[in-house]
């Protein structure tokens, strides 16, 4: 299993070094380049953890900068994913919602999703391995990959949190009480970022993604997985542009201190 599935990740990695044709999907529409190799950012992961949760930016604005994306919702409601420019939220009864564009986000990343490389999978691999070895894939690890994981997978195991009434708690003390759901023998998609060292504290550095069903009815914040075949795709993108909320807790939360052990417990 790991042998057939280092095998492809070799040859993607040599094919995008060189530049060959074979492994590399089309180029972003020349028209909107500029615009479409940009990951969009909503406020600070390091302000989310705080409890800065109050919606500032519309799914409206968010769509007009991405048909991809990850985030959540206003008050933290919900598990937010962008994907073919439909967006849902995923709340604490487990299903999907789609989202109305006047409706806020106090914490989201969006992109135009234009792969740079596509992998086949077709031996069943965990999370863990899978992620690890898309990294080999980088050309570097000071760049932004945006990720969408399409497959048949026998286990997803999510989560998401309710809406929060203020005063707002730490979002690692949210999570210490958020609902898990495990699905099982479902096809769907993981979207979501990789994020370099370079943005502690304004994304989530590594890995952060989102799952859907095919069928666009449940989903949430991936926790852990299985997939039995499907394919991955990424898109190298080099820029990012940020928004920050301009009122609300926003502007009074401390954001010179080190939250990786927040972080930490958050992303389990």
């Amino acid at each position: 299993m790991a042998d057939t599935f280092l095998r492809y990740t070799a040859v993607a990695v040599a094919m995008f070094v060189v530049g060959a044709s074979v492994a590399l999907l089309a180029a972003p529409h020349p028209e909107s380049s500029a615009d479409r190799e940009t990951v969009f950012l909503v406020s600070t992961i390091d302000a989310l953890l705080q409890g800065a949760y109050d919606g500032s930016v519309s799914f409206d604005e968010l769509a007009a900068h991405g048909d991809t994306g990850i985030g959540c919702g206003d008050r933290l409601d919900g598990e937010l994913i962008g994907l073919d420019g439909e967006w849902y939220l995923i709340r604490t009864d487990g299903r999907a919602y789609p989202v109305a564009g006047s409706a806020t986000t106090p914490f989201a990343a969006a992109t135009f999703f234009d792969p740079d490389v596509a992998v086949a999978i077709d031996e069943p691999v965990n999370l863990t391995a899978l992620l690890g070895r898309l990294e080999t894939m980088f050309p570097s690890e000071n760049l932004f990959y945006a990720v969408r994981l399409d497959g048949t997978f026998p286990r997803v195991v999510t989560r998401s949190v309710p809406a929060q009434e203020k005063p707002y708690p730490r979002l690692a003390d949210v999570v210490a009480n958020q609902t898990v759901f495990e699905l099982e023998n479902v096809t769907g998609t993981a979207v979501g970022f990789w994020t370099p060292a370079l943005a502690k504290g304004i994304n989530v550095p590594g890995y952060h993604l989102h799952f859907i069903t095919s069928d666009r009815t449940a989903g949430g914040h991936l926790l852990d997985m299985t997939v039995a075949e499907g394919s991955v795709q990424l898109d190298t993108t080099a820029n990012f542009t940020m928004v920050l909320p301009s009122r609300g807790d926003f502007l009074k939360v401390d954001l010179s201190g080190d939250l990786s052990g927040d972080l930490e417990r958050v992303e389990k």
